[in-house]
């Protein structure tokens, strides 16, 4: 089996919670990837990290991240599996929800964005908003967004690509065997 693989498989067995709940865009589903219960596993954070940067190989990039909470895991298993393929240094950042009013007030913590070209991530992604409220920050922070990459794409690919941003995902609703 190959990484992709293992980690569909606990996406399924993980993740995947039936039963009815708001998502984050406001709509109401009859189920809910709960991927923070994958991307803050053992054995799911370092797949996690290794097929989101093959999904992605192609794009150049050198910093990693998106909205906190469902980003800041996924950009740190990147982070992890890129130090440890070698050759390749990749930062991780993370975009608030909101400016910070002490300290340096700064909406895009750890390393500087300005001028770097970042990839925006996300675990899942619905409406598209989080992420896109993560790239509109990192614009603002100076940083050339190459394109967003997601776990599960439940149906914000339409919303990306019209902002004009490349996307991509590891896994559709069809790999989990679901619909919208």
């Amino acid at each position: 089996m190959t990484d992709r693989d293992d980690l569909l498989k606990l996406v399924r067995d993980l993740a995947v919670v039936n039963g009815r709940v708001t998502l984050s865009s406001g709509q109401v589903a009859d189920w809910y990837v709960d991927l923070r219960r994958l991307t803050l596993h053992h054995a799911g954070a370092p797949l996690v990290g290794r097929v989101l940067l093959d999904l992605v190989d192609d794009w150049e990039f050198d910093a990693v991240g998106g909205l906190t909470l469902g980003a800041d895991p996924v950009a740190a298993a990147m982070l992890h599996a890129a130090a440890a393929r070698g050759g390749r240094q990749l930062d991780a950042f993370v975009v608030r929800k909101s400016d910070k009013a002490h300290g340096l007030q700064r909406r895009v913590e750890g390393p500087d964005v300005a001028g770097r070209r970042v990839l925006a991530v996300e675990d899942t992604s619905t409406t598209g908003g989080s992420v896109l409220t993560a790239v509109d920050a990192l614009r603002e922070a100076g940083a050339d967004v190459v394109g967003v990459a997601v776990i599960v794409d439940r149906g914000a690919e339409k919303a990306v690509r019209a902002a004009g941003l490349s996307y991509r995902s590891a896994f559709s609703l069809a790999d989990l065997g679901r619909q919208g």
